[in-house]
């Protein structure tokens, strides 16, 4: 007698809720991220559907305008988009609880829906209720624009399909759930079915879609790392809560580049674009105080001038503290390292804190010069100069090294009115600006007069 074929059941794997690392059994702790007590069982392929196969096309047949985008109506958004949503795209919007997420979404749907597209705003966050008032202090009111306060995967679906909406906004992926899938909102079975839920669905309607996601305490996106990697773009919205100032840019984009920086100001209103970043940055800067210094840094394409500063104080802790708000701490410890062992400055023992002026999150090396300028300032007890910038990277013997695009950077200063510009011996002339080229950490500091009583290093420049 013929044996009935017995179907195998999908393999259950475990993954981590933190970074969505899989385990083929329970583990105490995750062996990817050490987070203890975070595996949880989910089955793979759960709730996964759809069609068997694609259409085969010519690349030459393939209308390129299909990928242009739907302008936003907010200009600095549009700048970090390229131009705008694309029809079918899945966009990302991350950033910390109460950055303005939200706000930046909604005016980006009000302003969408004025100008004939038709929005659906999913709020599994507030209430349409809270959604209303938002709308009208943003002035976002619209008959186009949509809202439905919803959670569940299966109703939005439905929603869209009785809407047929141009433009989909979820707010926010953390929260929406699939009741076929084990796991509450926000794990990593949840979030990742929910995304691919809405990548199918936006995919097959041509249906642009926004996805707003919160991020954890380390800057990383809340959730499964996979999530970024099925979105078609991640945005980042970053700012520091107790600053007005907001900054987007783009992590990954499909459809343009991601070298732009779009800059926001935090009014009554709503979100404002700045039309001019570094005369905000510099708007309230005390001048003649020692530890502050100007420097050129760049967000992607978009030079930036900021006010770096910094405080020494003495301590009687044997273990001297390192405080840095808005830019990186190790990069803080290996500065005060050279200066200590290049420079003869004493800092070893007294406690440091640095910090960018304005609440923007300085990343670039070309901002060594003026944080080391800064520090060595603070510490001697002497201020720099008026109308000088310092642009330039500091090697671990340190050199001077030039920083990447410093004509653009120099450029921005130039415009801003700077006289002189203190940076790295290959540093090509720019119009307008007087060029202190030095080689070494102690020419500048002997230059400006903060060497204290040890003896000056002879010029090189």
């Amino acid at each position: 007698m013929p044996r009935t074929p017995v179907r195998s059941r999908p393999a259950t794997v475990y993954a981590c809720s933190e970074c969505g690392a899989q385990a083929p059994k329970w583990l105490g702790r995750c062996p990817e991220c050490g987070t203890w007590s975070s595996l949880v069982e989910e089955v793979p392929g759960a709730g996964a559907t759809g069609p068997d196969h694609a259409v085969v096309v010519p690349l030459v047949e393939v209308d390129p305008v299909g990928a242009s985008g739907r302008r936003t109506g907010v200009p600095e958004l549009d700048r970090v988009l390229g131009g705008g949503l694309v029809p079918g795209s899945v966009t990302l919007l991350g950033g910390e609880p109460g950055i303005g997420k939200s706000t930046l979404l909604l005016q980006a749907l009000g302003r969408m829906a004025a100008g004939g597209a038709r929005c659906l705003l999913v709020s599994a966050e507030e209430s349409v209720e809270q959604v209303r008032l938002r709308a009208e202090r943003l002035g976002a009111l619209d008959p186009r624009l949509l809202v439905v306060s919803e959670t569940s995967l299966p109703s939005i679906a439905t929603s869209v399909r009785e809407t047929a909406p141009d433009v989909l906004a979820v707010d926010s992926i953390q929260t929406v759930c699939e009741p076929e899938v084990a796991g509450a909102p926000g794990s990593v079975a949840q979030v990742r079915e929910g995304a691919h839920r809405l990548v199918r669905l936006a995919k097959d309607r041509s249906m642009a879609t926004v996805l707003v996601g919160h991020v954890t305490k380390d800057g990383s996106l809340a959730g499964p790392r996979a999530l970024e990697h099925v979105v078609d773009t991640v945005l980042a919205f970053e700012g520091d809560r107790h600053h007005a100032l907001r900054t987007l840019h783009a992590l990954k984009h499909r459809f343009g580049p991601t070298d732009e920086l779009g800059v926001f100001e935090m009014t009554d209103d709503g979100l404002g674009q700045v039309a001019d970043p570094s005369a905000l940055f510099l708007a309230d800067r005390c001048h003649g105080l020692p530890g502050s210094v100007v420097t050129a840094t760049m967000e992607g394409v978009r030079p930036l001038l900021v006010e770096v500063q910094a405080l020494v104080a003495d301590t009687r802790s044997p273990v001297p503290r390192r405080s840095a708000r808005g830019l990186d701490g190790s990069r803080l410890e290996m500065l005060l390292a050279v200066l200590a062992a290049r420079a003869d400055l004493a800092v070893g023992s007294v406690d440091v804190y640095a910090s960018a002026a304005g609440g923007l999150r300085v990343r670039d090396a070309g901002a060594d010069l003026a944080l080391a300028i800064a520090v060595a300032s603070a510490r001697c007890g002497v201020a720099v100069p008026e109308g000088l910038v310092a642009v330039g990277e500091v090697g671990l013997g340190g050199e001077l090294r030039q920083a990447p695009q410093i004509v653009r950077r120099l450029g921005e200063a130039a415009r801003l009115g700077f006289a002189a510009a203190i940076v790295a011996p290959s540093t090509p002339a720019v119009d307008g600006l007087r060029l202190l080229r030095a080689e070494h950490i102690g020419d500048v500091l002997g230059a400006l007069d903060l060497d204290g009583d040890r003896t000056v290093h002879a010029a090189r420049a």
